[in-house]
């Protein structure tokens, strides 16, 4: 882990900043205004991937000095990337992009994965799941779970394993874990989200919306592309609508929302539910930040400060980790 003793953890803000306001304002009259129109066809499909990689491209760049590297087997695609200095170590971090199981990739996400990888001097890979509309539910939590199979087969216990995810791939996330509770498989030393998704029919962020309209999309626009995944399969889908009442068997959740965003509704609903069972969770909402504030680094000093605070929860998590492990030894 990269931790310097010296520096003070860094503070989760108050309020929102000038910058923040104008950025958020500027995205709804701009991308957020685009977005409702794109039509759920072939070409739609193909011109939001495409928009999407050009922004995380341009606004959330891999920093100079990362290390990537492809993996295609039989069963698991996705690429390892590694920030600047990080080498390989015995823990790492297992990272689902999200994007309403449809739109992004390993590659939209390497940006964040390095600057993630860099903050917490942990190697990420991140798994390419198949997308909707060419592969539907259960195809991306299928490979999500062949993923972290593969990881541990990879020499990686799962106790040094941490989960990540952001947006639908928090959706993901928290599917895996609740399907290794009820296997009574070994679970993942902590989860990290950003953003989640959480309630697919976004009951939640429509109710959000009613309140303060997400800058980046509409409620209704992110639903139509989720049906690309769920179409068919009913909303009460135990997979689909996640019930946390094995909580109490989960590892130790960080979530981080922004406050401008319709799914910060969701984060408190997770934060609410986890703890309400029994589980460990942490809930941070950075305000007026938009959706996946974190991947975005050159609107703004928030996403970079927010990658420090998953640092130093994960430099605690690992910490006590090591430390069971001691005591099971001398035992």
């Amino acid at each position: 882990m990269h931790t310097d003793p010296l520096r003070s953890p860094t503070p989760l803000p108050t309020r929102a900043t000038a910058r923040s306001t104008v950025t958020a304002h500027l995205t709804r009259w701009g991308f957020g205004a685009f977005t409702g129109l794109i039509p759920l066809n072939p070409t739609g499909i193909r011109l939001s991937r495409g928009l999407i990689a050009t922004v995380m491209r341009l606004l959330g760049p891999a920093p100079a000095g990362t290390t990537v590297r492809a993996v295609q087997e039989d069963d698991v695609r996705g690429e390892w990337v590694l920030g600047p200095g990080v080498e390989p170590s015995d823990a790492a971090i297992y990272y689902i992009h999200g994007s309403a199981y449809a739109i992004c990739s390993a590659r939209t996400h390497r940006g964040l994965a390095a600057r993630l990888s860099a903050a917490s001097g942990l190697p990420v890979f991140v798994v390419d799941y198949r997308l909707a509309p060419e592969n539907r539910f259960p195809c991306a939590a299928d490979d999500v779970a062949a993923g972290f199979e593969w990881l541990v087969r990879q020499g990686y216990p799962a106790s040094r394993i941490v989960l990540g995810g952001d947006s639908a791939g928090g959706h993901l996330a928290c599917d895996l874990v609740l399907q290794r509770a009820r296997a009574g498989s070994a679970q993942p030393s902590s989860i990290v989200l950003f953003s989640p998704l959480i309630d697919l029919t976004f009951g939640l962020a429509r109710q959000q919306e009613r309140m303060r309209r997400d800058p980046a999309i509409t409620a209704a626009a992110a639903a139509r592309l989720v049906a690309l995944y769920t179409r068919d399969v009913p909303a009460d889908h135990p997979r689909l609508e996640l019930e946390f009442t094995p909580a109490g068997q989960l590892p130790p959740f960080l979530i981080q929302t922004g406050g401008a965003e319709m799914l910060s509704a969701d984060a408190r609903h997770l934060h609410e539910r986890l703890r309400t069972h029994g589980g460990d969770s942490r809930l941070e909402v950075w305000p007026g930040m938009m959706h996946v504030f974190q991947a975005l680094p050159r609107l703004g000093p928030e996403a970079d400060a927010a990658l420090h605070r998953v640092a130093d929860f994960l430099a605690g998590v690992l910490a006590d980790v090591d430390r069971q492990h001691t005591v099971s030894e001398v035992s």
